[in-house]
């Protein structure tokens, strides 16, 4: 059974359902999505003629070789058929559920080129914050070399051995995560400086984490 992998695509608010739609019909079938906030300031929304920062983040589910060809069609062929401004990227999964696994792969017709290995160059950090510090933050990895981030609203449901880190025990409850897709070259200055700033020692007392992105489609 080929691997399975997760794209990860963010989209002006409302269009969502539109990408979800347009990947079915390239036998991506499996999606969930949830709402989130770009870091763009309203200065920028207007140079770039983006309406809102408010956006719907789409998580999909296929086989390796049907997210290769998705995500390079994304570049080419389907440039400007998704109807909406964003970013695509894609993200290796170690295990999933055998029986949704067997689903998907009955039901997805494979593309040739699942057996191939993509250098990563680029990244995902996660960095978990107090709510409210986001601007904060975000300002601090664009000095390092970010470019923008999405903002999903969460609340804290950790286990109490966490509270052993200094600072997570005291902070509060409601959080923000910023998804904040890098090169590999800037990664950890951005993660060096956003823990320097902002981390657990601080009012922000961000948590960060970073994981691999196998191919990353600018959205227009």
């Amino acid at each position: 059974m080929e691997p399975l992998q997760l794209i990860v695509t963010i989209v002006e608010r409302g269009r969502g359902n539109r990408v979800a739609r347009l990947y079915t019909q390239h036998q991506v079938f499996t999606h969930m999505q949830c709402e989130g906030v770009g870091t763009a300031t309203s200065e920028i929304l207007d140079i770039l003629g983006i309406g809102s920062s408010e956006k719907d983040v789409l998580i999909s589910l296929a086989p390796r070789s049907t997210v290769k060809g998705l995500m390079d069609r994304q570049g080419d062929a389907l440039q400007g058929s998704v109807g909406a401004r964003g970013i695509a990227f894609s993200l290796p999964l170690e295990a999933a559920s055998a029986r949704l696994a067997a689903v998907i792969d009955i039901r997805t017709k494979k593309e040739n080129g699942g057996n191939m290995v993509q250098e990563q160059k680029n990244s995902l950090i996660l960095a978990v914050v107090n709510r409210g510090y986001t601007e904060a933050v975000m300002a601090t990895a664009r000095r390092a070399g970010a470019r923008g981030g999405t903002v999903i609203k969460a609340r804290w449901s950790g286990d109490t051995l966490l509270d052993q880190i200094p600072g997570v025990a005291e902070s509060q409850t409601e959080k923000e995560i910023i998804a904040i897709v890098v090169s590999k070259d800037v990664r950890n200055g951005v993660m060096e400086q956003i823990n320097t700033h902002h981390g657990t020692q601080t009012e922000a007392g961000a948590l960060l984490c970073a994981m691999g992105v196998d191919q990353v489609a600018r959205l227009s």
